[in-house]
């Protein structure tokens, strides 16, 4: 099975994405016998019915149970589907985090057409950020008078991600519903105007070289084709020089 996933599945690097795609293998071969079922039961319709054996019309019914039985077996395929496989597997992943698991914890907020990517900085504390205070050369309207907001880092189109160490990313919106993707780690969620959706993910491999793409997958505007951005996982020490390199978000306003 990992074999086949490997040739015919694009690249996986999270902890959890090789359960994705056995899901997505297991669902389509439910689906593959559910459709060679209703084939054949299309076919024997055809024949058994056809007008040369039944020139007049019968008004009573089919009165073998076999019908029964066979949407009887449907049924628990697709139950087997849902609460065998997608079921335990959504649960698992959209349990939260436990604290000792010590995740690194950042924000992606979509907005026509990028991503900006919001790091609390080294207090480990988001700064307090309002609409009024949103303009070009301040993405997510961190607010100047908050000591919290100091440190805040913010990048555009640009994530950088500690390998074997838990993720948890709230996603958001500024305008319409975006949704943020990230092929490589099997991650995807909407982001929605007014809510704070959160997901997490465990990278288990740096980029070496690789480019690794984020990617809008809902329709969101004339620039849909655009809004793309970059995945790096980075060692622990490289995503610290990168995080150590970045200009704070309010120093930059500062320095204007």
């Amino acid at each position: 099975m990992r074999e086949f996933l490997a040739r015919h599945m694009p690249p996986v690097y999270s902890a959890h994405g090789g359960e994705v795609d056995r899901i997505i293998v297991d669902t389509h071969v439910l689906m593959v016998v559910l459709f060679l079922f209703w084939g054949t039961f299309f076919v024997y319709a055809l024949y058994r019915f056809r007008t040369r054996r039944s020139p007049k019309a019968a008004y009573s019914g089919m009165r073998s149970r076999w019908p029964l039985y066979s949407i009887a077996v449907v049924a628990v395929i697709e139950l087997v589907d849902l609460f065998g496989l997608s079921i335990p597997a959504w649960s698992h992943w959209a349990s939260p985090l436990a604290a000792m698991q010590k995740p690194l914890e950042l924000r992606i907020v979509g907005e026509q057409f990028a991503w900006n990517v919001h790091y609390a900085g080294p207090d480990g504390i988001f700064g307090r950020a309002s609409l009024k205070f949103v303009n070009n050369d301040n993405p997510l309207g961190l607010d100047p008078a908050d000591p919290n907001a100091k440190d805040d880092i913010v990048s555009l189109n640009e994530l950088h991600l500690e390998v074997n160490r838990p993720v948890l990313v709230h996603i958001t919106s500024k305008d319409v519903i975006h949704s943020f993707k990230l092929p490589v780690m099997r991650a995807e969620q909407d982001a929605i105007p007014g809510m704070d959706v959160a997901i997490h993910f465990t990278p288990v491999r740096t980029n070496n070289g690789e480019e690794w793409e984020i990617a809008c997958a809902q329709l969101c505007g004339l620039g849909h084709y655009r809004m793309r951005g970059m995945l790096f996982v980075d060692t622990a020490n490289d995503l610290q020089t990168w995080l150590a390199s970045q200009e704070t978000a309010l120093s930059a306003l500062e320095q204007q």
